[in-house]
């Protein structure tokens, strides 16, 4: 099965992809799936088939969730991942015959892509893992600043606060960004000096867009 109008874009957070994602869908007439686009079928998950992400669904109280441990944490992301890779692959197949070109902030595994898709449609994106962890409640969206307050309620903030930032660090480390670094696809790596603009145009090169 391949997705020949289809260009995915994956990476560490803080790299751009939504940012991305969004302009080349604007530039290119395109469909923009940005992120966390497969939210749209969890209504109706099977709460047995999808675990992980039935999991916060279903969580009755969410100091659990912050309170879980590095290796928990890590193990929850990676099954979420695969879930949504699942759901992901389900809506582009819906997708692909449209017409229109179609962009997509992705959680396909790097194998994955490498079996649906051409190395010329893949673009991975990524920042120093660092900023993941040191920047997280620096963005002002809901769910961050939810998990920020919940671990203010803590008995020990600062400890509940050290705690997650380790659990970030699993997941932003420096073996999973050298993992994408070699994965044979096309890199942008995060660079302020180029900007929005710089960024893109590089996008589209590397995308054969233009």
């Amino acid at each position: 099965m391949k997705f020949d109008n289809v260009y995915f874009v994956n990476g560490t957070a803080y790299a751009g992809k939504s940012t991305m994602v969004k302009l080349l869908a604007e530039k290119y007439g395109g469909i923009a799936c940005e992120e966390n686009y497969h939210d749209a079928l969890l209504p109706g998950i099977d709460d047995g088939e999808f675990p992980n992400l039935a999991y916060t669904k279903n969580l009755q109280d969410w100091h659990d969730f912050v309170r879980r441990t590095p290796d928990e944490y890590e193990k929850w992301i990676d099954g979420v991942t695969l879930e949504c890779e699942r759901l992901e692959l389900r809506i582009l197949e819906t997708l692909k015959n449209d017409g229109r070109p179609v962009f997509v902030d992705t959680n396909i595994s790097v194998k994955t892509l490498w079996e649906i898709s051409d190395k010329d449609h893949v673009l991975i994106m990524l920042a120093d893992p660092d900023i993941s962890v040191n920047l997280f409640f620096n963005r002002p969206d809901k769910e961050k600043q939810f998990l920020y307050r919940l671990m203010l309620e803590e008995p020990d903030p600062e400890a509940a606060l050290a705690n997650f930032r380790q659990c970030l660090a699993r997941i932003n480390s420096p073996e999973r960004y050298n993992a994408f670094l070699h994965s044979g696809f096309n890199v942008i790596l995060r660079d302020e000096s180029i900007g929005v603009e710089g960024t893109l145009a590089l996008a589209e090169k590397l995308l054969k867009l233009k």
